[in-house]
């Protein structure tokens, strides 16, 4: 009997990326195998993301458009991650063609849902667990050059505007041992680059070890070039993690510290636990200990209530910080959050459109200045791959996390992998140009 075909989409954040390898190697142990396409899969397994409207709108679009597979070829349909566990009553109205629906923590279950989905019975594993880490499932990856590592689950912060200790339950940590064999594997595949993954990733305790721990334990594994993590908190990091990225250096001089808004008030509706001053001099304090820092960030603008002049003090620091690129989001509301419970989405649509415009304008000028100051300067780049828009070119990162390309002609003997010294010719607000050396 032919083994069941099936196909995953992936969308959202890089949690959800790694648990999609999680459910391949669960499912490949199981016996189904795997197709690049919905149209030639048995089964279609959507992992979803519940922080922004789009991402809800794409899956519901996606769903719409498998409902005629499902029509003529009795495609099994499953649902997993934080959608399926914050908006079941919705996945699961009158017409749905959802067969299986299952939450982040419950992916163990789903070889069983999908026999009893393929026997006509649909099925259902949505419960949060204060345990469960997945610390013994090797993630079925496609072998490359990076690769994620989630070190934790779950949040304990509850900032009011987020879904995800609803949708991914409470902090749990793997083991520092657990993880490193974890990036040993990797090194011998030939992977050279791992990011430790979790919401809050200096948060993360074992009983014995914190992060900084982890972070130097990583760094150590033979084969492994660079280290990186994401995301931390403003409110917890300690000066043993800053000299952990000062001082080793397979540790990238990158760090990804969401700012969110820029004014007191609307950092404490979003129950962000630090005040603005706070937040500047962290970052005084980071580029003082680490002067070759790149800094990154996520902003949400029209918070509820968010006046104009809140927001100006926003663009106000942002411009005052200098950050090196930025994610930056209109505010859409979450069901079942603080914010959704407590207060009004009060914003225009186009006010909140007409916000995120000028900060992506102020945040590109800076990134365009940031980057025409390397030009001439040598850096050091881990190769990727081939460009996006051309096969002449290599594409790959600077230890910033800078996207960085360069002519194959000049650099013979490089590949997927290699490290390479590279002088900077051009620079775009989003990428360097470059020769190798």
């Amino acid at each position: 009997m032919r083994a069941p075909t099936v196909f995953i989409e992936t969308f959202g954040c890089q949690m959800n990326e790694y648990d999609t390898e999680l459910v391949r190697s669960i499912l490949k142990n199981r016996g189904y195998g795997f197709t690049d396409a919905a149209d030639t899969a048995d089964i279609v397994l959507l992992n979803t993301c519940a922080i922004r409207e789009n991402a809800h709108n794409k899956v519901y679009g996606h769903l719409g458009m498998l409902k005629h597979f499902k029509e003529e070829k009795g495609l099994v349909i499953g649902v997993l991650g934080c959608m399926a566990q914050n908006l079941k009553k919705d996945l699961l109205a009158d017409g749905s063609p959802i067969d299986v629906l299952v939450g982040p923590d419950n992916y163990r279950s789903l070889p069983d849902l999908l026999d009893q989905a393929a026997a006509g019975r649909k099925g259902l594993a949505v419960d949060l667990s204060e345990y469960e880490t997945y610390a013994d499932i090797m993630p079925d990856r496609i072998e490359g050059v990076t690769a994620w590592i989630a070190v934790m689950r779950g949040c304990d912060n509850f900032c009011t505007f987020c879904v995800v200790p609803y949708t991914r339950g409470r902090e749990r940590s793997r083991e520092l041992d657990n993880v490193a064999r974890e990036a040993e594997a990797l090194a011998a595949s030939g992977c050279k680059q791992v990011t430790l993954l979790g919401q809050n990733v200096n948060s993360y305790r074992d009983g014995t070890h914190d992060f900084a721990d982890l972070l130097m334990a990583v760094a150590e594994v033979r084969g492994i070039e660079r280290v990186r993590f994401t995301s931390p908190h403003p409110k917890d990091f300690p000066e043993k993690l800053l000299e952990a990225v000062a001082s080793h250096p397979k540790i990238c001089k990158h760090i990804h510290l969401p700012l969110q808004a820029g004014n007191d008030r609307i950092l404490h509706l979003m129950a962000r636990t630090y005040t603005r001053a706070e937040y500047r001099a962290l970052v005084d304090r980071i580029r003082r200990l680490c002067p070759e820092i790149v800094l990154t960030t996520d902003i949400i603008a029209g918070f509820c209530s968010e006046t104009e002049v809140e927001f100006a003090d926003t663009y106000d620091l942002v411009k005052k910080v200098a950050f090196h690129s930025a994610y930056i989001f209109k505010y859409s509301e979450r069901k079942n959050t603080i914010a959704a419970r407590k207060f009004a989405d009060n914003i225009p649509d186009a006010v909140k459109a007409d916000r995120v415009t000028r900060l992506v304008e102020l945040q590109r000028g800076i990134s365009l200045k940031k980057n025409r100051e390397l030009i001439g300067k040598t850096v050091e780049v881990l190769v990727e791959g081939e460009s996006k828009r051309s096969s002449d070119q290599w594409m790959g990162r600077t230890d910033g996390n800078i996207v960085t390309v360069f002519s194959k002609t000049a650099s013979d003997g490089l590949k997927p992998g290699s490290l390479t010294t590279a002088r900077i010719t051009d620079a775009s607000a989003t990428t360097l140009y470059a020769e190798s050396i």
